[in-house]
């Protein structure tokens, strides 16, 4: 899966890029909702090239870390912010932080993810990264959105199935559906979710997929 995102970013501009935000404002509106402090740590997932970084640097935040499987994706965004931020080129099972995170941001990764003990698996390494009164915000296609994202099939999702995914380790702050234009002025709703993590014990179903880890997760682009 490296190299698809990898000869994707090479093949491409960010304006035919489809998950190309000019401004990622739904993410920075919902991480600032979450009342983060300035040095918590904030991983985003699968950030890639997105100018998340950029503003996060730019508000003032100190703990940043971008993970994607794409080198080629690290190093446009690298090359905007510098050392400002930490590039982690990892699948997303393989990235631990190296403290818990205050804020976990995924924006269309965990729709990649189609196996329900996938989905599981998922959820747990979240709830392992994440201290216990941190933010999860989370972007998935919508159940009208696309079946298929840069050739590759996706799990639509509504906010209730991410609650009912999520389990009882998770509280639900924030929720709504939010289209996103692509750079060719395409619709595409997004089912956007944003979870506080809570001090209670695994749920049974996501307990069964303990141990699952996937070889290598893809992290689309934010």
């Amino acid at each position: 899966m490296t190299s698809h995102w990898e000869s994707t970013y090479a093949a491409t501009t960010a304006a035919e890029r489809s998950w190309t935000e000019e401004s990622p404002s739904t993410s920075l509106e919902w991480i600032r909702a979450s009342g983060i402090a300035k040095d918590a740590r904030i991983a985003d997932i699968g950030g890639g090239a997105s100018r998340l970084v950029d503003e996060l640097v730019g508000e003032g935040f100190t703990r940043i870390s971008v993970v994607d499987l794409s080198a080629s994706a690290l190093a446009e965004a690298q090359a905007r912010v510098g050392g400002q931020a930490t590039f982690i080129e990892s699948d997303l099972f393989a990235f631990t932080p190296s403290s818990l995170l205050g804020l976990w941001h995924d924006r269309a990764v965990l729709h990649f993810l189609s196996d329900p003990s996938e989905r599981a698996a998922y959820v747990d390494h979240v709830a392992a990264s994440v201290e216990v009164g941190g933010s999860v915000v989370i972007a998935c296609f919508a159940l009208t959105g696309p079946e298929q994202c840069s050739q590759i099939p996706v799990t639509r999702a509504s906010a209730q199935d991410l609650v009912q995914l999520f389990g009882r380790r998770f509280q639900l702050a924030q929720s709504a559906t939010v289209v996103h234009l692509t750079p060719w002025g395409k619709s595409q709703p997004f089912t956007w979710v944003r979870f506080t993590r809570l001090e209670v014990q695994p749920d049974v179903s996501s307990a069964q997929a303990k141990g699952h880890r996937q070889e290598e997760v893809p992290t689309p682009k934010s």
